[in-house]
């Protein structure tokens, strides 16, 4: 059944209500009541009882269910590297080798670090967020300004690189649409995805200069001034009894207690890739690399203090528990956020919005109406793998039939794409740098919103001098 306007309803409810009311939990339930509700002939109770089954059905996705649990397993690494030490001991040596003793040099530290971890985006923010939050604290930097550093450079950076998940994806999907040559049209789209250039152009600017505009320079200047590294009544992603564990009385800090864990996460991402994909990094699991990947972490922040007679196997467990507990909020917005996916997709969300953008195709225009109606897409249903699954089958063979640029169609495609995915509040990559940054995910999105609007107008019209230009 075709639902048309209707279909866009549920998501743009969610999304309005999460940021007008701040209630995330409420917002996106009241999305997802709402497309049920309409899928279910407007009968409120079958609404409501399919509601929840939604939530169930969740689970029944093992790619769903594996991000659910990784986000609540970070709470674990979180407590065991501060318990035992190793946050202390990374941040005090940082400070003695003068590597980031200032605001700059520990947003750079992060941007660094956000920049060189490539295979997945989750991981890049996670441990660039591990490395950076105790300097950001110290520092009086705002979380705010740590999320926007994390959410730039994960999906942006991941999204220009073929050796990746996200590479082997996009060319997976070009490889449907009967290309002969689907890397090399992936890698010529590359200096043309415009939104993820400018974006990673723009992070930079404001990590070195730290010229800030909007509601990120009111964040930074309450962080300053007050020391207050998040707003009075913000609620972070991650608890503050987590956060705020102190290290355990009469130890020494030794940096290796969380540098080790943090080196083990991201060497072990690869290492799950080439496993789950037999032999091929390309074509591994990236939901199964990122949990293997967390959950030798956690092993090896748990062993370490337990050799070091710091912690008993007993405190090892109790102080575990305590994180996932920590981060229990998260994994219910997550399945919340896959629940509202879902039921946008039952809606036909992405297909509406698509069609209607066949109306306005022009050649000299397409590459900026493609870019456009991917970033809606993205926006509504929070997720911009889905946005390249329903958009490439479309932007591909109208590009062709047009005589228009196929990098550049493909490039629209995947930098709107990652756009609307950066700015929507039910995204799950958003929600992981809020958690990485320890942010309120609402305030994120706000002091976020400016700077990605400012790289995608610009996008938005290099798009439609490219389209003049290649058409």
């Amino acid at each position: 059944m075709d639902y048309g306007w209707l279909s866009i309803i549920p998501p743009l409810l969610a999304i309005v209500l999460a940021i007008a009311t701040r209630q995330v939990y409420i917002s996106l339930f009241l999305g997802i009541l709402a497309g049920w509700v309409i899928l279910s002939d407007w009968k409120f109770f079958s609404g409501l009882a399919n509601s929840i089954e939604a939530l169930v059905r969740v689970f029944q996705d093992p790619g769903n269910t594996r991000v659910i649990i990784f986000c609540a397993l970070i709470g674990a690494l979180i407590t065991l590297t501060q318990r035992s030490g190793g946050v202390n001991g990374f941040v005090d040596w940082v400070h003695k080798r003068n590597l980031a003793r200032t605001p700059r040099g520990a947003a750079s530290l992060s941007g660094i670090i956000g920049f060189l971890i490539f295979i997945e985006s989750s991981i890049c923010a996670l441990v660039a967020g591990s490395v950076s939050r105790p300097l950001f604290e110290r520092l009086r930097i705002s979380r705010e300004k740590l999320a926007y550093i994390l959410d730039s450079t994960s999906a942006p950076k991941c999204v220009l690189i073929p050796l990746n998940a996200w590479g082997a994806y996009v060319i997976g999907l070009l490889e449907l649409e009967d290309m002969e040559n689907p890397v090399q049209i992936f890698i010529e789209s590359i200096p043309l995805n415009f939104y993820a250039i400018f974006v990673i152009i723009m992070v930079t600017f404001i990590i070195l200069t730290f010229k800030d505009f909007g509601p990120m320079k009111k964040a930074e200047h309450r962080a300053g001034t007050t020391g207050k590294t998040i707003a009075d009544n913000a609620i972070p992603m991650v608890s503050d009894e987590i956060t705020s564990i102190e290290a355990k009385s009469g130890i020494s800090y030794r940096p290796v207690n969380m540098l080790l864990p943090v080196l083990t996460m991201i060497f072990m991402m690869p290492l799950g890739l080439y496993i789950t994909g037999d032999g091929n990094i390309m074509a591994g699991v990236g939901s199964t690399s990122v949990l293997w990947s967390v959950l030798a972490a956690i092993v090896v922040a748990g062993v370490l203090p337990v050799t070091q007679k710091i912690f008993s196997i007993r405190e090892v467990f109790d102080l575990s528990l305590k994180g996932i507990g920590g981060l229990i909020p998260l994994a219910i917005v997550m399945t919340l956020a896959f629940a509202i996916g879902d039921t946008s997709r039952e809606l036909g969300t992405g297909q509406y919005v698509a069609s209607i953008a066949d109306d306005f195709l022009d050649p000299a225009y397409i590459a900026a109406i493609i870019f456009i109606t991917s970033a809606f897409i993205a926006f509504s249903t929070g997720t911009s793998w889905g946005v390249f699954a329903i958009m490439v089958p479309i932007a591909v063979p109208t590009a062709l039939i047009m005589d228009v640029s196929v990098p550049l169609s493909l490039a629209a495609v995947l930098g709107g794409g990652v756009f609307g995915d950066h700015v929507s509040p039910i995204s799950d990559t958003t929600l992981v740098s809020s958690m990485a940054a320890a942010s309120d995910h609402i305030d994120h999105v706000r002091t976020q919103l400016p700077y990605a609007l400012v790289a995608a107008l610009a996008a938005t019209v290099f798009y439609v001098i490219f389209g003049m230009i290649l058409h």
